[in-house]
Order: structure tokens, then sequence, then C-alpha cells
């Protein structure tokens, strides 16, 4: 049976999308264990299409009418996943340039929850001219974070897991977790591009503290206005980004250094964001637009109020269609 998909990259996280809403016989639309078997085999980087994933384009489930589409993602190891940032951007950006839908505001339902995505075109119009207009980046509001230990989850008798230690290997590190839809663990670190976390980041992942594992985002802080990111993601290994990540490095700093900032989803005009402002005593405090998330695939720009939605800003990018021969 030869596949018809397509592959999109959001900040070098890329994914292989299949249309779920016209491309697939009924029976294998919500067949998991054929989406399971999909992604280990395309996702190869030698014998697939090569991806970290892939993301599924489902229409609404019939008691959740207020989406316009359902995502499904599942890793490159076949499990599948809550959510993903880059991903959902770069669905938006999907269903928008395949005209699947016309307006720019677009309702997602994932296992995470509704996310609503606005998407932004090269000409800066926000509906199809002649189908010239595609979509460059997008917007997203990635709903509050969840720092409480039981919703992560993460087993420790604690209400919140905000700089405890654990032992990988041969080092300790504080970990601060939280989700952001899927669960994630943040480690400051002092010297991230020379850090190896391909060694630490599978060992902390499958640490028996997590029992549905976790990704894992090496962080350090490069100015008041910018963090620089390496993300261990749970069942696809070291990522070139990951957004629901960002948003975690994001919500952990806010919580324990301190960002005072607003970002939403303007029905008028798109990104609405009030300047943001790092205090930290060793650095004094700066504004900016945004808090710039540098990751290795490029940069994401976060803002929001932890305490009700982070908004997410970031690239979206198709990269090329094909058909994939695979037998189920």
């Amino acid at each position: 049976m030869k596949i018809k998909f397509t592959k999109l990259e959001g900040a070098g996280n890329d994914y292989i999308y299949i249309d779920a809403v016209n491309d697939l016989p009924e029976n294998l639309v919500d067949n998991s264990n054929f989406y399971r078997e999909l992604a280990v085999k395309i996702s190869d980087r030698h014998f697939g299409a090569g991806s970290d994933g892939v993301i599924v384009i489902l229409p609404p489930d019939i008691d959740r009418k207020s989406a316009d589409f359902r995502m499904r993602m599942f890793n490159a190891d076949g499990s599948e996943g809550e959510m993903c940032g880059n991903g959902i951007r770069c669905f938006a950006k999907y269903v928008y340039d395949h005209k699947l839908i016309s307006k720019a505001q677009i309702k997602i339902n994932t296992l995470a929850g509704i996310k609503t995505v606005k998407v932004f075109t090269g000409s800066g119009g926000y509906e199809h001219s002649n189908g010239a207009d595609l979509v460059e980046y997008a917007a997203v509001e990635m709903g509050k974070p969840e720092f409480e230990s039981a919703k992560i989850p993460v087993a420790l008798d604690k209400p919140e897991v905000i700089g405890e230690i654990i032992q990988a290997g041969d080092l300790e590190f504080k970990i601060n977790c939280v989700s952001m839809g899927n669960p994630h663990c943040v480690i400051f670190v002092n010297d991230v591009d020379n850090f190896n976390v391909g060694y630490y980041g599978p060992l902390i992942e499958n640490n028996p503290l997590f029992p549905n594992r976790i990704n894992v985002e090496f962080t350090e802080i490069i100015s008041n206005e910018s963090v620089k990111v390496r993300t261990w993601e749970r069942g696809s290994g070291e990522t070139l980004a990951c957004g629901t990540g960002a948003c975690a490095v994001y919500s952990v700093i806010k919580k324990t250094i301190g960002i005072n900032c607003t970002g939403s989803i303007n029905n008028n005009n798109g990104v609405s964001n009030n300047s943001i402002s790092i205090n930290n005593s060793n650095s004094g405090s700066n504004n900016a637009n945004s808090l710039n998330v540098i990751l290795r695939g490029g940069v994401l720009q976060i803002a929001g109020d932890i305490n009700k939605s982070v908004l997410m800003t970031g690239p979206a990018k198709e990269v090329f269609s094909g058909y994939y021969d695979f037998e189920f």
C-alpha cells in the first residue's frame, strides 16, 4: 500500500504528516497499531523518509465540535505523545496551505486538550489569496503549565519538583519538572554546547521517578533575553527543537527567577505581546518582546502568564511530499 505523506519542520523539529481526512481508507483512520508501525519505519533516517515521528491530521471528534481538527502524534519509536509544539504549528500550516481550512485561527484537539493556533503568511495576509499566500510562522496558545507532581507525573512525595536532586550516571542534577501537556524536566547547565546530552538524556528520561518517561531540557542562560536549550525527547532522542520543551523552560524560569510578561492570540491583529523583563539579581533586568529560546534548529519566542497560558511563536516549513510503500 502506498501512503501519501508530507514532511514539514518547525525549527528543525521534523515530522511526517498523514492527511487522514482525505488520504487514508476508513479502516486505517484511527488505527493506532498502523500509526505506531508506520512511525517506526517511515521515521528511519536511513531506510525511511526520516523524521522525529509521525503526526496525523484527523477530523474532530463528534463530541468535540468546538475543534476544527484532531491531531495525533507518534514518536520515532512508535510511542504516542500527548502534544508537540513545533508539530502543531506545522499542522496548522498544512491544513491552511492545503486548503483544508480558510480561516487563520485554527482550533486543534490534542491529547493535551484543544489548542488555538494563529497562522501568518509571508505576505502578511490572513486568508487565502489566489493560493499564493503560504504560512511562514504560527503562534500557539499552549495552555497553563502544570507543576503539580502527580499530574506531570513524577513519583515523588512532594507537591512540586523544583530544585530536587537526582543522580544520573556519575553526576547529580538539580531538576525542575513541569507538564505542558506532556512531561518535561528542565536542568540548568553552564555549557550546553559541550554537554553530553546523548549520555545523560536517556538516563534521566528513563529514571524510575518518571513513570511515563520524560523529556529533558538542558538549558544555559545566555542573557536577560535569551536561553540556549538542547532537548532529549522521550521516544525520539535528541532533536533539533521542542516547542513544548521551550515553553517548559520558560515556565520554570518564570517560576524560579522571575519574568514579567503577557502574551495572547488577538482575534483581530494576530499576536500581541507586552514587554518581558527578566529580573535576575545576578544580571539586572532588560526588556524584550519575548524570551528567545535558542534551539539547535532555530529560535522560538515564548511569552505569557504561567497562571493562564503560555504563548509560543515560531516558524513552519514544508520540506517535501511523496509516497511511502508500506505493508501493514
